[in-house]
């Protein structure tokens, strides 16, 4: 379990994608959101005392589910402040990353750190989620976007039965894969390395219980 900033920056120095300069990416990105957050919301001022555990290593855990064959491409929904999508990307800058948010301010934060960070093959997609072009992903990917449920009926259209899901759901995964129904799904639930409490609902959807295929 990584429980310290400390702990956090030793964690992701360990991972296979994160070099020097996927590092440093992650250094500045650390450095323009404080700067940010003081012009507009991104993230609780509390959670910055705790940045690396709290946004950016438990946006990187979502890598250790993904074989690195088949990640590209990947749809962020709601991304914010960058939380999965600038970090995924970050540590994996040959993979195109798909990022979603509608607030305008929030949007243009995102295009500013892609640029900023040199991530060329990610993408801002400034709109709702309702009014983006249908299109096959082989990972979505959701943080705090939508519950399990509503979530799967705005995005399941970007699915197919081999795209994997990784959805951190906070303290909630267990409750949420529960209740729900209607789906053909094979999600589970995977313990988070930066909250003991928390989990990431993970795997792949068929669609529609009763759809005829």
């Amino acid at each position: 379990m990584i429980t310290s900033e400390q702990a956090a920056k030793d964690w992701l120095r360990a991972l296979p994608e994160c070099d020097d300069v996927a590092f440093a990416r992650l250094e500045q990105l650390v450095t323009s959101l404080t700067a940010e957050n003081e012009r507009q919301n991104l993230v609780s001022a509390t959670s910055l005392a705790s940045v690396w555990q709290r946004h950016i290593a438990d946006s990187a855990q979502l890598l250790c589910h993904v074989p690195r064959e088949t990640c590209s491409p990947w749809l962020d929904l709601g991304t914010g402040a960058g939380f999965p999508g600038l970090v995924v990307s970050a540590l994996r800058p040959e993979v195109r990353v798909v990022m979603v948010e509608s607030r305008p301010l929030r949007g243009a934060w995102l295009e500013q750190m892609r640029i900023a960070l040199g991530l060329d093959r990610a993408e801002v997609v400034p709109q709702r989620l309702e009014l983006v072009e249908t299109e096959p992903f082989r990972a979505i990917s959701a943080r705090a976007f939508a519950p399990l449920d509503r979530l799967l009926r705005l995005s399941a259209r970007f699915s197919t039965a081999d795209t994997l899901w990784l959805l951190p759901k906070g303290r909630s995964a267990k409750q949420e894969l529960q209740v729900l129904q209607g789906w053909d799904h094979m999600f589970h639930v995977e313990q988070s390395l930066t909250d003991s409490e928390a989990g990431i609902v993970v795997g792949t959807l068929r669609g529609r219980k009763g759809r005829k295929k």
